[in-house]
Formats: C-alpha cells, sequence, structure tokens
C-alpha cells in the first residue's frame, strides 16, 4: 500500500544505503562486543537485522513516498532491536560491575574497549532513528508530503546558508547524534518536537550512564 497523494511522476528518492552501512556497522560492534553484555544466544540479534536488511537494500534500495508501507515498519522494527539491545548491555554493564557479578569484567582495557562499543552504537542507533522519524521519514522528507519537522537545522532558520532545495541527509542527523551523545545536549540542531526531545533525552541519558561507569569502574581498576 502505496502514501496517499503521492504522484508517481515526481522523481522524489532518498538512497537507503547509508542506514543499511550503518544498521550493519551496529551489528558488527554488537558481534565483537564481550559475551558478558550481549543477550544470548548472541548470534540472534544479527541474524533478525541482516536477514531482512541485505534483501531490502538489494530490492528497495531508495526512498520514496510510494514505497509499500511495511518497508518502512520493517526499517523501524530492525531499529528498536538493536536499540534495545544496546540498552541491554548497557544495562548488563551497570548490574555486572556494580553488584559484584562474576561476569564483571575485571580488565580494563576490555571495560574501555566495551565501552566505546557501545558508545558508538548509541551514537548510530538514534542517527538512524533521527533520520527514520523526521518530518514523516525519508520517504516523504522534502516532498510536498512531509509533515512538520521535528528539528530545526541551521540552513532552515537561515536559507541563505544552503541551497534552496536543500534538506538533512544520513550524515546531519549522525552528526545530530554524535554531538548529543558527546555534549548531552543539542550542539547544531535543535529539537522542536516531544518526540525529538525525548529520542535526545534517551540517547543522552544512555550515553551518560555509559560513559560514567566506564570511568567509575575504570579508575576502581586502577586503584
Amino acid at each position: 500500500m502505496t502514501a496517499p497523494g503521492w504522484d508517481p511522476e515526481k522523481q522524489y528518492r532518498v538512497d537507503r544505503l547509508p542506514a543499511s552501512i550503518a544498521l550493519v556497522a551496529c551489528v558488527l560492534l554488537y558481534v565483537v562486543l564481550p559475551d558478558a553484555l550481549a543477550l544470548r544466544p548472541k548470534w540472534l540479534i544479527p541474524v533478525l537485522i541482516l536477514l531482512p536488511l541485505i534483501p531490502l537494500t538489494l530490492t528497495h534500495r531508495h526512498r520514496h513516498p510510494g514505497e509499500p508501507r511495511w518497508v518502512r515498519s520493517l526499517m523501524i522494527g530492525m531499529i528498536a532491536l538493536i536499540n534495545l539491545a544496546n540498552i541491554t548491555s548497557v544495562a548488563f554493564l551497570i548490574h555486572r560491575q556494580f553488584w559484584h557479578h562474576p561476569g564483571a569484567i575485571q580488565n580494563g582495557r576490555t571495560l574501555f574497549f566495551s565501552g566505546i562499543l557501545i558508545w558508538l552504537t548509541n551514537v548510530l542507533v538514534f542517527g538512524l532513528w533521527f533520520w527514520e522519524l523526521d518530518r514523516g521519514g525519508p520517504t516523504v522528507r522534502g516532498s510536498s508530503l512531509e509533515r512538520w519537522p521535528d528539528f530545526q537545522f541551521p540552513q532552515m532558520e537561515n536559507p541563505r546558508l544552503a541551497p534552496s532545495d536543500w534538506h538533512p541527509r544520513f550524515y546531519d542527523y549522525l552528526y545530530l547524534a554524535f554531538t548529543n551523545a558527546a555534549a548531552f545536549s543539542p550542539t547544531d540542531a535543535m529539537p522542536l518536537s516531544r518526540l525529538a526531545k525525548g529520542l535526545m533525552t534517551v540517547e543522552s541519558g544512555v550515553s551518560m550512564l555509559t560513559i560514567v561507569v566506564v570511568v567509575a569502574r575504570a579508575i576502581n581498576i586502577l586503584s
């Protein structure tokens, strides 16, 4: 079923490949994560994401207003799955490091490595969330069917800084996710909707918990 009001003669297409690469990167980061911080069986999450992602990328390479609605639902489901897995890894990290769990990571280098993997996954996942949800998603963003914006980019506030047909790409959302995870606050685009503010709050919270746990535990190990 296609989106109502879509004009098939209007060629509006957004490349899915950058988002697919980001999802594959999330899977790879999850695979190299220590087993103590992953859901079991560890192969389940990668299979549930890669199995539909590969054929989806090959058969539906571009996003556009006329794509079947199940395609976007599937994409949101894959993002939610890797997001849930990463938040679970943070929960495992906190529980096993501060409640004297036998699976606690005792090696400082392994702990630091694990923290980096979780933090990077957090950035990639929320870059995907922002890209998929802003203004109704990449299927309609920049077209006549887009809704009110969830983020205000500098180019939107001052159109003279960009071409007249400018609209955010995946990298813009990835940069937004990176700065939010690093600074715990927006530094580039401002959140406008409650959805955007909620997502940025969750991302900052996960990032802060990861950094605090890794630093605190690392200091304890070194001392």
